[in-house]
């Protein structure tokens, strides 16, 4: 089972989107013109259009999305074993790629402990 963590905030929102989907007999939350749901390759496809339409870098997806989440999390604090539940990781030790933060990340820290250096 997949778990999609989303604020309580957004509640109001996506039930504003549940209750039309509902009254039109909607079979998927999401589906598209067709009625048919989504595959991965049409959510990829609306990504890298709303990449493009913000002018981003580098065209998101499922993935960097999924990755930005749980990097966040981690950052956060929040404990492996809450965050393995979301990540569907068999193991934490596959959650240490969310662990490495770069430099940039990493140098107020390091200016800070480099600071307290008795020389």
């Amino acid at each position: 089972m997949v778990f999609v963590p989303f604020p309580h905030s957004f509640k109001e929102m996506l039930s504003m989107h549940a209750d039309p989907m509902r009254k039109k007999h909607a079979i998927y939350l999401f589906e598209s013109s067709w009625k048919k749901k989504y595959s991965d390759r049409g959510v990829c496809k609306i990504l890298a259009e709303h990449s493009e339409e913000s002018e981003l870098a580098q065209n998101l997806s499922p993935h960097k999305l999924r990755h930005f989440l749980l990097t966040w999390l981690k950052r956060q604090g929040i404990d492996d074993a809450l965050i393995q539940s979301y990540s569907i990781h068999e193991s934490r030790k596959s959650l240490e790629v969310y662990s490495k933060l770069a430099i940039p990340d990493a140098q107020q820290e390091y200016n800070e402990a480099i600071n307290k250096f008795l020389i």
